[in-house]
């Protein structure tokens, strides 16, 4: 997004070779910049800052039905490893009354993740009944008071019958203000050598699949990672002109001040194009990345490169189970905006027509921006169509945000301005003053107004200023 002071003033035609003391351009040095979308619509950078990727790091993921019954097989598969119990009579734990010590540890399932269910209870008769009991929680973890003795340590899934055991330890001391550290790994030899021939082939099975994904997870943790660090440099080079300002000072030369603000956009740019490419090379089916690879190209002038990647976020879309229709609209801004700057009108505002197809819900938006980008690039008639466009595509026409539409539309028309040697003023081409009065009723004391109302004067017109705007 770039603004460049005072450009108005070098696209006049004929009226500027008439020195007749005024400037058609902004006399703050300011000039309209692309908008960036709402927050709570897409935007270049808050569409790719979201964190897009879901799998949950660390745990055990099961990619179809198959995988699923394994997980109920090894439940029973558990279940029957362990002896069988005599019968005992249904007994609730109470809680220890005398001095306790205490006992905690982690559950760990032949996988080699942790077990996020079941119960540890301590027996003092092989397991035929529970003195005491404590769940183990959603991280595998467990733990409890007990009062002293000599225990058999018993882990039970959810689903184990009362008279079997999934796995336990004997001979585990419990001692008056000590804690015991007993952990359940139902992934070491000992226990993994009582499986039979299959459920040794479906484990080993399981562990690849979970191998797999915990790969996986930490690919994606490093781009979420990338992500939120391109969102910031996105942030930081549209601040870039703020920041070289506070950089070199306000008594700083516009050359010094537009050179700082190129190193700051090239610094920034250069960064997240190398962050994406990394990212897409390792992720190549995920749109988001070749779309934030295509703006920081598009924000170092590699248009063919910025065309390239964007391409290819429309390839992936259109074969997208669930296309994403913000994705697809920042995609075929961009490559509107690539064709603008490089003067094809035709191509630009099939790929502006296009972001509005694919996200009609900011087609106003996308078109202003179309707009300002032939203002940006000395593209008179295709800044007034774009803005025409624009305003057609507003539901209120007494919006005050169409101001900046109207300008531009004003500024486009007024290069096809004339001068009469005769009254010594200039001549409006037909629109331009209504398009400029519409721009004061919209904005009567907008950024732009008084060069407006001096464009006015110079032309004999009269100011009118009857739209007021509604109350925030």
């Amino acid at each position: 997004m770039r603004g460049q002071p005072g450009i108005a003033v070098s696209r006049t035609r004929s009226c500027v070779e008439r020195s007749i003391g005024f400037n058609f351009g902004p006399a703050n040095g300011n000039s309209p910049r692309v908008e960036l979308h709402a927050p709570t619509a897409l935007s270049r950078r808050s569409v790719f800052s979201c964190k897009i990727f879901s799998e949950p790091a660390g745990s055990f993921v099961r990619a179809a039905p198959k995988e699923k019954n394994m997980k109920r097989t090894f439940s029973l598969w558990l279940g029957l490893l362990a002896f069988s119990l005599l019968p005992a009579l249904s007994q609730t734990p109470a809680a220890p009354t005398a001095p306790t010590g205490t006992i905690h540890g982690h559950v760990t399932n032949p996988v080699g993740t942790p077990t996020t269910n079941g119960t540890v209870s301590l027996s003092n008769d092989d397991g035929h009944t529970s003195k005491f009991s404590f769940p183990v929680d959603a991280n595998g973890d467990y733990k409890g008071e007990a009062t002293p003795g000599t225990y058999i340590v018993i882990y039970r899934a959810p689903d184990t019958p009362p008279e079997k055991m999934v796995d336990s330890f004997p001979n585990v001391k419990i001692v008056v203000g000590q804690d015991v550290l007993q952990d359940f790994d139902m992934s070491r030899k000992e226990y993994v050598d009582k499986l039979n021939p299959e459920q040794k082939k479906q484990l080993e099975e399981l562990r690849g699949k979970n191998a797999e994904a915990l790969k996986a997870n930490s690919v994606i943790k490093v781009l979420n990672a990338d992500i939120k660090t391109a969102a910031q440099d996105f942030k930081d080079a549209d601040g870039a002109q703020a920041t070289a300002v506070q950089a070199l000072g306000a008594t700083a030369t516009k050359p010094d001040l537009e050179a700082k603000v190129a190193e700051i956009k090239t610094a920034k740019y250069t960064e997240v194009e190398g962050l994406m490419l990394k990212d897409s090379a390792l992720r190549p089916a995920e749109s988001v990345l070749w779309a934030q690879l295509g703006q920081a190209q598009k924000g170092l002038k590699k248009y063919d490169e910025a065309s390239a990647s964007f391409k290819k976020v429309l390839d992936l879309e259109a074969t997208a189970k669930k296309p994403n229709p913000q994705v697809q609209g920042a995609a075929n801004e961009g490559l509107g905006e690539i064709a603008a700057r490089q003067g094809k009108v035709a191509d630009a505002n099939a790929a502006y027509d296009a972001a509005v197809k694919a996200n009609p819900p900011l087609a106003a938006l996308y078109l202003k921006n179309e707009a300002v980008i032939f203002f940006q690039s000395n593209n008179g008639d295709a800044q007034a169509a774009a803005a025409d466009e624009a305003i057609k595509a507003s539901a209120n026409p007494n919006d005050p945000s169409l101001a900046l539409l109207y300008y531009l539309k004003g500024q486009a028309l007024i290069q096809k301005a004339t001068f009469d040697d005769k009254t010594k003023r200039i001549v409006l081409p037909p629109g331009c003053a209504e398009a400029y009065q519409k721009y004061l009723e919209l904005a009567p004391t907008g950024q732009y107004a008084g060069d407006v109302k001096g464009i006015l004067d110079q032309a004999g017109q009269k100011v009118s200023t009857t739209y007021k705007a509604g109350k925030k």
